[in-house]
C-alpha cells in the first residue's frame, strides 16, 4: 500500500486558519511536515490550527500575512525560512469573496478580490521561488475553483481570479520546470466550508443538484489531493488542474 511521506518537507499555506486552509496545513502534518499557517485576520482561528498541528508532533507557525502586500510576504516568507530553514511546499489557498452581479460591481470590490485571491498568489510564489531555485525543490499547489472553468453568476470578480491562478500554475510549471518544481492547481466544487454555509439555501440546493452524489464535500477531500501532489507520488504531474467536484462539471 502507497504510503504519502513528507518527513522533513517545509509547507506554508495560505488562508490556513479554518475550512479547506485548515484542512490543508494538518493533513500536511499528518504525512510528516512542518507547516507555517499564515492568515489574514483570525488570529484564534490561525493558533486553534497550529494546536492542532503540534498535537501531531510536527513543527508549526502562525503568522498574520497581507498576502496582497509585497513587502509583507517578502518578509513573511524571510522570516519563514529563517524558522524552518527553507520552503518546500507552497499552498495558495487565501481567497475572498465579495459577489454581485458586473454591472452592479463596485471597483474596490473587484479590485480587492483580484489582489487576495490572485496578486497573492503570484508574490507568495514569486519569493518562495527564491528558495525553491536554491534547493532545487518545490511543490507549488494552487487552490483555483470549479466556478474558474465553468463561471457562475454573480462573481465575476472571483470566478476572474480563480482563472487565473489556473493561468498562474501553467506559467510557473514551464518556466521552473528544469528546477524540479511542478506548479498544479486544485478546483474544489461545492464544498461544506464556512464560505459555502453562507449561501442562501435555494443557491445551495442549485449546486447540489449539479453534484452526482447530491452532498457537498469535505475539506479533507481537497487536502488529500494537495497531500498527494506535494508527494513524491506526484512528481511526474505538473501544470495541470485536478477537479474535485463530485461530478459538479458534467451536471
Amino acid at each position: 500500500m502507497l504510503k504519502i511521506d513528507l518527513s522533513g518537507r517545509k509547507a506554508i499555506v495560505t488562508g490556513g486558519s479554518r475550512g479547506i486552509g485548515r484542512a490543508i496545513a494538518v493533513t500536511l502534518a499528518d504525512c510528516g511536515a512542518d507547516v507555517a499557517v499564515l492568515y489574514a485576520h483570525n488570529k484564534e482561528a490561525a493558533e486553534e490550527t497550529a494546536k492542532m498541528i503540534k498535537e501531531k508532533g510536527r513543527n508549526v507557525i502562525a503568522v498574520k500575512c497581507n498576502v496582497a502586500n509585497e513587502d509583507d510576504v517578502q518578509k513573511t516568507v524571510e522570516d519563514i525560512v529563517k524558522e524552518f530553514g527553507k520552503i518546500d511546499i507552497l499552498v495558495n489557498n487565501a481567497g475572498i469573496t465579495k459577489d454581485g452581479l458586473i454591472m452592479r460591481m463596485e471597483g474596490p470590490d473587484w479590485d480587492k478580490v483580484l489582489e487576495t485571491n490572485l496578486k497573492g498568489a503570484f508574490l507568495m510564489t514569486k519569493y518562495s521561488l527564491k528558495y525553491m531555485i536554491k534547493n532545487r525543490f518545490g511543490r507549488i499547489i494552487n487552490i483555483s475553483s470549479i466556478v474558474g472553468i465553468i463561471g457562475n453568476v454573480g462573481q465575476a470578480n472571483y470566478v476572474s481570479s480563480k482563472a487565473g491562478l489556473i493561468g498562474l500554475t501553467k506559467a510557473t510549471a514551464i518556466e521552473y520546470s528544469s528546477r524540479n518544481i511542478t506548479a498544479n492547481a486544485i478546483a474544489p466544487g461545492f464544498i461544506d466550508t464556512d464560505m459555502t454555509k453562507k449561501l442562501s439555501e435555494k443557491v445551495k440546493e442549485q449546486f447540489l443538484q449539479k453534484v452526482l452524489k447530491r452532498v457537498p464535500g469535505k475539506p479533507e477531500d481537497v487536502a488529500n489531493v494537495v497531500a498527494f501532489l506535494a508527494s513524491p507520488l506526484a512528481s511526474y504531474i505538473t501544470g495541470t488542474t485536478i477537479l474535485v467536484d463530485g461530478g459538479l462539471s458534467l451536471g
